[in-house]
């Protein structure tokens, strides 16, 4: 336990995701108070599996109610916002391009607007942009750095370089709130319940709870950060800021493993983990040929920067992730099946 958190008021957007629910777990064990913003009464997700919501308040609105969120931020005095809650599927911001605008951009400003209107106790601010907001690079670029200039070409990247310059504009004059924006790779483990997702619906097919429908020819390149990784980082970051402003304020970090796997070895490894090789070679031969759209076709993200201000390297190698992985996703649907 790191004794900086003891009664620290957090706000986190989004905490009913993937990523916000992992967090939530973690800054409650360090004493935290948890506050987290929810848009429905979806109760299928990490932070309702691991009853992590009973030792945290939950207030469920909609991220653009600007009234809200100054109720939320006066009323609980909070210090440390994450903003984590958008829209993050690729393929529903293909079909439904002006929702997606509306949650990751209209959102993000609306958030940053309040807190730059109440800042008297805010002392630091984290925003989850991604590594899709940079478009794509020529693999003799990769990895990506915090320097490539942002060339976003389908509606998830570009909604999330739209939110991720408006944070920058919001941490310079005349607000200059202190504000760090992260770039990570895509980033996967326990808790991941959205299973249009890669390595979820892999490991749900692989496990027999579904057949996997291959939406590529496999043949796209990705870098894979696991989620304790994540979580260390974002929580080290948030302290660091806190603590020095005029050093960290305003800074761009990419997170990922400076290495990429193609899809189709993603898929591979966990159905042969899962001894269902059978099922595989069915799998191989159905992605042939098969083509997809509004998908970048390779990314890395390089760490050097976010290793030198915090001393932070990916611990997780791929395969023990993805052991880990396994194991909670084993559970859950047996769970839930």
């Amino acid at each position: 336990m790191n004794i900086f958190w003891k009664n620290k008021k957090i706000l986190i957007t989004g905490i009913n995701g993937f990523v916000g629910g992992n967090l939530a777990s973690k800054l409650i064990k360090n004493k935290a108070k948890v506050f987290g913003l929810v848009r429905g009464s979806d109760h299928n997700s990490y932070l309702y599996y691991e009853n992590i919501y009973k030792k945290c308040k939950i207030i469920n609105g909609d991220l653009t109610n600007k009234d809200l969120l100054e109720k939320i931020i006066i009323e609980n005095k909070i210090q440390i916002v994450y903003h984590l809650a958008a829209q993050v599927e690729v393929g529903v911001a293909l079909d439904n391009p002006y929702d997606t605008f509306e949650t990751n951009i209209r959102g993000t400003y609306s958030l940053l607007q309040v807190l730059a209107k109440n800042k008297k106790y805010i002392k630091s601010i984290i925003i989850a942009s991604s590594d899709k907001a940079y478009g794509e690079y020529p693999k003799s670029k990769l990895p990506y750095k915090e320097t490539y200039d942002l060339r976003p070409k389908y509606p998830y990247d570009i909604s999330k370089a739209a939110a991720d310059l408006i944070s920058q504009w919001y941490s310079n004059l005349p607000n200059k709130l202190p504000l760090i924006v992260t770039r990570f790779a895509n980033i996967y483990g326990p808790g991941q319940l959205n299973f249009s997702a890669l390595i979820p619906d892999i490991i749900k097919s692989a496990l027999g709870y579904k057949n996997f429908i291959p939406r590529s020819d496999g043949k796209h390149k990705r870098d894979y950060l696991y989620i304790d990784d994540v979580i260390e980082l974002y929580l080290n970051i948030a302290r660091k800021l806190y603590k020095n402003k005029t050093k960290f304020s305003g800074e761009i970090y990419n997170a990922g493993t400076n290495n990429f796997y193609q899809v189709k070895q993603v898929i591979s490894f966990i159905y042969k983990k899962l001894n269902n090789e059978k099922k595989l070679k069915q799998i191989i031969k159905k992605m042939k040929n098969k083509k997809t759209k509004g998908e970048i076709f390779i990314q890395s993200m390089d760490y050097k920067k976010v290793d030198k201000d915090f001393l932070w390297k990916p611990k997780i190698n791929f395969k023990d992730g993805i052991d880990k992985s396994i194991v909670w996703y084993s559970k859950y649907l047996k769970d839930n099946s």
